[in-house]
């Protein structure tokens, strides 16, 4: 196990680091029960569990974390990952090494020494991967569940993360927080229970991308539209329209010498 070492300074500019890179790729960044979650951080410690599918979501976490939910974020991480990025260990990642059992009960610990205030956050993907979005069953490990059990204080908050183009360049960072996940005594029947929780909210998500309530997601960024892109856009349409739009040529009258067409059908 692979203990985090957070230091303040480089915390601040990594997560500064963090929130430009989101914005300068993605067009919007939309969430559903971001207040909830607010509320919660401020009245318990937060196990967020959530799906992983792409190499955006360390830097997704620690900008929700940070500046969305205001709160002092730690994250679970595969040893393999943080010794080959030692960076995230000092903003907050833990390492465990999947293929060791022992690893197992010094992290459950090390999570719930960090779960001990309000204010405190620690987010795990519990698929241990990353996995295509349209994969289901989710495929949890049991480790957040274990994290859970013992986190007395802790609340366990589901969240589903897509990342989705559509009509405009960037794509879009969807965000869903669902309501808390009762802690197990029975770890597989706990697994189970985050594991349905996140899908649920993956399941929210994918109706607002097809439209449907969709404005129960705000809009907490959007990128500005590119003038460049804007004006090029207008030239191009402008010189390009006059030869688009022209009226095509009437063909020409048959005249008394011209053959009618032939017709041809088929046989009965």
């Amino acid at each position: 196990m692979i203990p985090a070492r957070k230091v303040s300074w480089f915390n601040t500019w990594f997560s500064g680091h963090a929130r430009s890179r989101i914005q300068a790729t993605f067009g919007e960044v939309r969430a559903r029960g971001l207040d909830r979650a607010r509320a919660l951080a401020r009245e318990a410690p937060l196990l967020v569990v959530s799906n992983h599918t792409s190499w955006w979501d360390p830097l997704v976490a620690m900008h929700v974390s940070t500046h969305l939910l205001g709160t002092d974020g730690y994250a679970m991480m595969d040893a393999k990952n943080l010794r080959r990025l030692p960076f995230f260990a000092l903003v907050g990642a833990f390492g465990v090494d999947l293929d060791k059992p022992t690893d197992g009960a010094l992290v459950m610990r090390h999570a719930a020494r960090l779960l001990d205030t309000p204010g405190k956050l620690v987010w795990v993907y519990p698929q241990g991967q990353e996995r295509p979005i349209t994969e289901r069953p989710l495929g949890f490990r049991p480790g957040s569940a274990e994290i859970a059990r013992v986190s007395r204080k802790a609340c366990t908050v589901p969240v589903g993360l897509r990342y989705e183009f559509g009509g405009t360049e960037r794509p879009t960072l969807w965000l869903s927080f669902g309501e808390p996940v009762p802690a197990e005594r029975d770890t597989t029947k706990g697994r189970v229970a985050q594991e349905e929780a996140v899908e649920a909210e993956l399941l929210r998500i994918d109706r607002a991308v097809r439209g449907e309530d969709a404005e129960s997601f705000e809009v907490v960024f959007r990128a500005a539209p590119s003038r460049v892109g804007g004006v090029l856009e207008a030239m191009l349409a402008a010189m390009t329209r006059p030869w688009v739009m022209r009226a095509p040529k009437a063909a020409p009258p048959l005249s008394a010498g011209d053959a009618p067409p032939k017709v041809t059908s088929s046989p009965p």
